[in-house]
């Protein structure tokens, strides 16, 4: 097993001088980090197979070997500024627990494979898990196509320019999983505070991303009287103030993390605000009623005024429920591991929405920090991941 030498390699691809990562999806950096991948792929004998949407896995097949397959795997693409253990820990560590099943010689009953999803992110076309959505059949492969980036590339355009080939659409390898488990590093401290290196997923939050659009008047900073404009970016950030007093005051998330004001001058009034807000809470209804409140806050500042509020859900996940008996399952392997909720999006959530049974492993994160530089696990414990995850797969495919 090579966990550490793969980890060395990879590490260095994309990353910028501020620390942070920069894999946009079927860009240069995240098309290295593919390429490195099915190098080491093919490298361990595995069998490559891709489908239009941009996802790749890597199939090992021993003799003997049939039936519904085991799939593991994760993303190799980034957020902007993200950190080095998002996706890339899942994709590298099935690799090694190929390599450590085989040390074990272990011969599975049942093919495994290690799955590379697409745009995971969403941090270019805006639609997170994008490449599961598409692989499912969640997502009409029409409206995939015609998603842009902020430079106004189309994604089928991107996807040409990158050499993925075939049609946008369900995946047919789709059809010969049984069992889908990602491992992923912790997006937060709990498995610190339980003094744990591994803990099994139980559930996802429900998420969702949505767009608002504050629309007024344009005007002269200097000569225009307060009491004269229709300023809205007053009303973007009265609701900014808004969703983060709600959101903490219910024990929920609520984030506007990108915004865009035209015309964007120092010294002028803006036109337009748009902003996005990123909410996520325990329950569906809980996420509806937060994010009516926070609509309700915008709107009411936007008639104060002058202004106008167009609220757009771009994306909207539901509650993920994982298959319980499973997780109860991979936690008694595991040692009576800890089973613990997340509050991230993840393909093992389009996944198991799809009707797979899927399960998620975590491993421990000691700074808690997800999405930016800072996030981190030791060594000894991705090994400890390696190693369950090996455990997991041995026992699923046996």
């Amino acid at each position: 097993m090579d966990f550490e030498a793969m980890w060395r390699a990879l590490l260095p691809v994309g990353r910028a001088s501020t620390g942070g990562y920069r894999r946009s999806p079927f860009a240069s950096a995240e098309r290295e980090c593919l390429d490195w991948f099915l190098e080491a792929a093919v490298a361990r004998d595995l069998r490559i197979e891709s489908d239009g949407n941009g996802n790749v896995v890597a199939w090992w097949e021993p003799v003997g070997a049939a039936g519904p397959a085991v799939v593991t795997g994760s993303h190799l693409d980034s957020v902007t500024e993200g950190g080095a253990y998002d996706g890339p820990l899942g994709v590298v560590s099935a690799l090694a627990a190929i390599d450590v099943l085989r040390e074990r010689d272990v011969r599975p009953g049942r093919p495994i494979g290690v799955s590379v999803f697409a745009e995971e992110e969403g941090s270019r076309f805006g639609l997170a898990c994008l490449g599961s959505r598409l692989a499912t059949g969640v997502l009409a492969p029409e409206k995939a196509a015609a998603l842009t980036d902020r430079q106004g590339v189309r994604l089928d355009e991107a996807m040409a320019a990158a050499g993925v080939t075939g049609a946008l659409g369900r995946s047919a390898w789709l059809d010969r999983v049984g069992t889908f488990v990602e491992l992923h590093v912790e997006q937060g401290r709990d498995l610190v505070h339980r003094d744990r290196s591994v803990a099994v997923a139980s559930e996802i939050w429900p998420h969702g991303r949505y767009r608002f659009d504050f629309t007024g008047e344009a005007n002269h900073a200097g000569a225009t009287r307060m009491e004269d404009r229709h300023d809205p970016m007053l009303a973007y950030a009265a609701t900014a103030l808004a969703a983060g007093e709600q959101a903490r005051a219910s024990g929920q998330r609520a984030t506007f993390g990108r915004i865009e004001a035209v015309p964007n001058g120092t010294n002028a009034v803006p036109s337009r605000v748009t902003a996005w807000l990123d909410a996520r809470a325990e329950s569906d209804d809980v996420l509806a009623d937060l994010v009516s409140d926070i609509e309700d806050a915008g709107r009411t500042r936007s008639q104060l005024d002058g202004t106008a509020l167009t609220l757009t859900p771009e994306s909207v996940s539901p509650s993920v429920a994982f298959d319980a008996s499973l997780a109860r399952r991979l936690a008694r392997a595991l040692g009576d591991a800890p089973i613990i909720p997340t509050q991230a999006g993840h393909d093992a959530g389009i996944l198991s929405g799809a009707g797979i049974p899927t399960a998620m492993l975590f491993v421990r994160n000691p700074t808690g920090v997800s999405h930016a530089p800072g996030e981190y696990a030791e060594m000894a414990d991705c090994l400890a991941g390696v190693t369950a995850l090996a455990d997991v797969l041995e026992e699923l495919a046996s």
